[in-house]
Order: structure tokens, then C-alpha cells, then sequence
């Protein structure tokens, strides 16, 4: 049966909007809402119970758009959420993030892979157990990238500063010949260019979005839910942080967006429409 309710999809500000792009690629008929907390962005530094609080409040919002499934385009809150989310509402549809550690290992030609991330992935028993089941005998190198997700948000992605961060980070890796390199933040791949240039052609750059949609496009047509051939798709945003800056935003993603609506919180855990316009 066709279903034309929309895909729900947040993250703590824009980094999801790289999974957006990939869906909107991949499921053109496919209506989608995407929610970026720019109030509380980034939920790198951020507590586990923090986190599942903003994600509990934001996938409540969503349902109650009637999004018939919900994209965690976000790995801070996948490790963080999604197991928590998936067991309160087991009726409700998830797909998380993992780190692209699996890819990574099973074509890594020198034995030695590298993670960006930020702290808490790095920190998580959701890296960890990824890591133990995908990538035996290879040597995978963690990296939290502390302030890249604020630079990104900032609009910086070709700063001379954003370069100097990425460097610090990157340049020993390659000297440990690192010839894989997953981007285990949805916010990573918008400086993409930036580090492929950094790390140069020898280095395979993992953006974990294009299997996020393989995946969604599963689900849907598991659950019977796909919206039909002839639907017309499309992209609407609500931020809890400012209207402008997330429209230009979108611009400079190559996003087309009919609408961004402001969200406010209440309290922490509980999302509604503003009731003005935050510029």
C-alpha cells in the first residue's frame, strides 16, 4: 500500500542534511522532514542522558507530523538513542548511524584504517562493538575532532583554520598509512573536499550517507510503506536555532527547500512550532 506521510530525519543542526541529500537522491518521490537542533548543537560534549532526552523530545515531534519512519542522522545519537528509542516505541520504524567501519576493513589494502569522529562516538560501546565485529586484524585509529562540528556549523569549511584542525588530525594518520578514512559524523562530510585534499588520492574517503539511504529504501518497502511512483517528494526543515542561517545553509548544500519553520523547546525534552519567526 502506498504511503505518502513523510521520513522524519534530525540531527543536532545541518550534518544531516548530507543523509537528507543522500535519500532525496535515492527516493526522489519521498516526502521528507528534517529536524536540526541548533539549540543544542553539538551533542558531541553532551551527556548520553542529554542526548536521548533531545532525541526522545525531537522523534515525538516528528511522529507528531506523521513521519512513518525516522532517520537518526546523527552518530552522536544513534550511540546514544537509538536502543533506548527503539524499545519505548517498537511500533515506530528507526534507522540509526554507525561508523563505516565495516567498508573500511573489508577493503583496506594496508591493514590500517582511520576514524573521525566526535568524543562521544569515539567513546561509545556502539564504536566499540563495531570495531570487534567488522574489523579483526585491522588496525583501526579513533580520532575526536573536538570544535570541527562547531567550525562546520559556523558556515567555516574552507577556513584556514578548519584546515589547520583537520591537518593536526589527519597528517598522523597518514604517516601510520592509513588508506581508509570513515567520516563518523554526518557533519564530516560536508569539509569532504577539504580532506580529500588533505589526505590526497591514496586515502578512500567513507561517507556513511548513500548506505543510510539503501537502508531507508529497505525498510520502507519491508514495512509496505514506500510512497508511490508518481508522488511528489520533497524537503521540509524545522530548526530550533536560527531560520536564516539554516536556509542559507541549504543553499550552500545545494538543497532545494520549500520551507524552514522555527521549533522551540519546552524545557528539554518536549518540541513545539514557535509561535514567531527566529532569524
Amino acid at each position: 500500500m502506498a504511503d505518502t506521510r513523510p521520513i522524519g530525519i534530525f540531527d543536532s543542526g545541518i550534518g544531516g542534511l548530507t543523509v537528507a541529500r543522500a535519500i532525496r537522491q535515492a527516493l526522489p518521490t519521498e516526502r521528507l522532514l528534517y529536524f536540526g537542533d541548533g539549540a543544542h548543537v553539538p551533542y558531541g560534549p553532551r551527556s548520553a542522558s542529554e542526548v536521548l532526552g533531545f532525541s526522545a523530545g525531537i522523534t515525538e515531534f516528528l511522529l507528531a507530523q506523521e513521519s512513518k519512519l525516522v532517520v537518526i542522522a546523527c552518530n552522536t545519537a544513534s550511540a546514544a538513542a537509538l536502543a533506548p528509542l527503539r524499545e519505548r516505541m517498537p511500533h515506530v520504524p528507526f534507522v540509526g548511524m554507525e561508523p563505516a567501519v565495516k567498508p573500511a576493513a573489508e577493503h583496506t589494502r594496508t591493514g590500517v584504517v582511520g576514524v573521525l569522529a566526535t568524543v562521544a562516538t569515539v567513546q561509545s560501546a556502539v564504536f566499540e562493538s563495531v570495531v570487534e565485529r567488522f574489523a579483526q586484524g585491522v588496525e583501526v585509529i579513533r580520532q575526536a575532532c573536538p570544535g570541527l562540528v562547531a567550525r562546520i556549523e559556523e558556515g567555516a569549511f574552507e577556513a584556514p583554520e578548519t584546515e589547520e584542525m583537520l591537518r593536526g588530525w589527519l597528517e598522523p594518520m597518514m604517516a601510520r598509512n592509513i588508506d581508509a578514512l570513515v567520516l563518523g559524523c554526518t557533519h564530516y562530510p560536508i569539509v569532504r573536499p577539504l580532506i580529500e585534499r588533505i589526505v590526497g588520492p591514496g586515502v578512500r574517503v567513507i561517507d556513511p550517507a548513500p548506505a543510510i539511504a539503501r537502508r531507508v529504501e529497505k525498510v520502507l518497502h519491508m514495512n509496505g510503506s514506500a510512497a508511490p511512483p508518481d508522488a511528489t517528494g520533497g524537503l521540509a526543515c524545522w530548526t530550533s536555532g536560527p531560520v536564516v542561517p539554516f536556509r542559507l545553509m541549504l543553499q550552500r548544500l545545494g538543497l532545494p527547500v520549500a520551507d524552514v519553520r522555527a521549533a522551540c523547546w519546552q524545557g528539554d525534552t518536549r518540541v513545539t512550532p514557535c509561535t514567531s519567526l527566529r532569524t
